[in-house]
């Protein structure tokens, strides 16, 4: 999979072109605590490698240089006995399926040699300063030198837009892990619903969460982004995540929580009740938006431009908030002054891929672009009521309710990847009924 990706940005290469990569480093978490390892998402759909302090170079028709060359750390007896085993030049040519490795100490020799045969120099400046001191002064050298023959690149070129629409489109390979990592979170989801009860702190449904992203093999630290566990009034708190507050009898749940298996996101929200029996007034409001996801996600089909989807779950969402009595006025005067945006906030869709909120653009010239298959966007609608909104009928504030799918664009159907998520209010009482196993309790005395 790396390898055709790999060749895939070498295809939009020039004959003469070399492009240059940094993976992630090692972060401080404090003192002397690193944060877990993530690989850089670009770097890791070019490499695969799982190793931080990594390099790739790629050459297109350079003389003398390899078409593609990865850096990675030495082996090293002494350093992997502490913090683990390290894959080396020819574990990364054996794994990873490279033609060339070497250890990450030669890149500087190795690129300055290769960009002095160079015509033109890819790589995105601006978000390592490492590679950016790197390649400027590298460049700076190599003008010095004009009168000993040398020719300095002519260009530097920035690989991100070329990158990113390669990533927005998944492969099969890419879709399954997509699907498994939706898999997971589906179990997730399901685990918290069927444990909640009231008294339950929104950190125990957290832990239920990671607990099971972990367990069934999520990489790193399981999550793709800190889970979103908000009970009662937080569900009105976007990205809430402080999760310490005990769950009441009679309020909803909001979590938005996904895992991510090998790198790879899924994004899941729901909503559901403490007790396991929505009010009336909490039915009602869960069924306005559930509409218009409905809607929105059938309308996730090739053709369609992408902002399409966010009209349309914003014209059903317009139209409960009518049915609700919560807008006064007519949905047409609601949808033309965009007084309804009160409640509903934010955006409907985004890409998710290697990243929960993915690369890749979403208008070209201004125009929203159309979907194409290969696509993977999240359709998410939801309305929240602040507790201190006295515009609208009492039943209703404090509630925040928000559904969201991770939807594969097709030549047909839309794929729903996180279909496996109870949402239908009949279905998500069961699943908050239903009997799953948790983890064991801490029995320890005195704890």
């Amino acid at each position: 999979m790396f390898r055709s990706h790999r060749q895939a940005f070498l295809d939009h290469m020039e004959d003469g072109d070399i492009a240059l990569f940094q993976g992630a480093n090692h972060m401080v978490r404090n003192h002397d605590v690193d944060f877990p390892f993530r690989q850089q998402s670009g770097f890791w759909y070019l490499t695969g490698l799982p190793e931080a302090d990594g390099a790739l170079m790629l050459a297109k028709g350079v003389e003398g240089v390899a078409e593609e060359t990865l850096f990675v750390l030495p082996r090293d007896p002494a350093k992997e006995t502490w913090h683990g085993r390290r894959l080396g030049p020819e574990g990364a040519m054996e794994k990873l399926g490279f033609a060339d490795a070497r250890e990450n100490d030669e890149f500087p020799e190795v690129a300055l040699s290769a960009m002095q045969k160079a015509k033109r120099v890819w790589c995105r400046l601006g978000e390592q300063a490492e590679l950016d001191a790197f390649v400027l002064e590298s460049l700076s050298a190599i003008r010095k030198q004009t009168r000993l023959g040398l020719t300095p690149p002519s260009a530097v070129l920035d690989p991100g837009p070329v990158l990113d629409e390669l990533r927005l489109f998944k492969s099969e390979g890419e879709l399954n892990l997509m699907r498994r990592a939706a898999a997971v979170s589906a179990e997730a989801h399901m685990l918290a619903m069927a444990q909640c009860n009231p008294g339950f702190y929104e950190h125990q449904l957290e832990a239920l969460l990671h607990f099971t992203f972990r367990n069934h093999g999520c990489n790193d630290a399981g999550w793709a982004y800190p889970s979103i566990v908000a009970s009662g009034a937080n569900a009105c708190i976007l990205h809430y995540t402080d999760n310490n507050q005990a769950c009441a009898d009679g309020d909803l749940v909001l979590i938005d929580a996904g895992g991510e298996f090998q790198h790879y996101a899924a994004d899941i929200t729901r909503c559901f009740p403490v007790n396991g029996t929505f009010s009336p007034a909490q039915r009602a409001v869960y069924q306005v938006v559930l509409d218009a996801q409905i809607a929105a996600v059938d309308a996730v089909r090739a053709g369609n431009p992408f902002h399409d989807i966010h009209d349309l779950a914003s014209l059903k969402l317009c139209e409960g908030l009518v049915s609700l009595g919560v807008v006064k006025t007519s949905v047409e005067e609601a949808m033309e002054t965009g007084s309804f945006r009160k409640w509903t906030i934010h955006n409907t869709s985004h890409w998710i891929g290697l990243d929960v909120h993915d690369c890749g653009a979403y208008r070209f010239d201004g125009v929203s672009r159309p979907l194409e298959p290969g696509m993977v966007l999240t359709v998410e609608p939801g309305l929240y009521f602040s507790p201190d909104d006295d515009s609208i009928p009492s039943e209703l504030r404090g509630i925040g309710v928000r559904i969201e799918d991770d939807i594969h664009v097709t030549g047909g159907t839309p794929e729903n990847l996180t279909v496996a998520t109870p949402k239908a209010i009949a279905d998500v009482e069961q699943a908050c009924a239903a009997e799953r196993l948790a983890p064991p309790t801490l029995e320890s005395a005195g704890i």
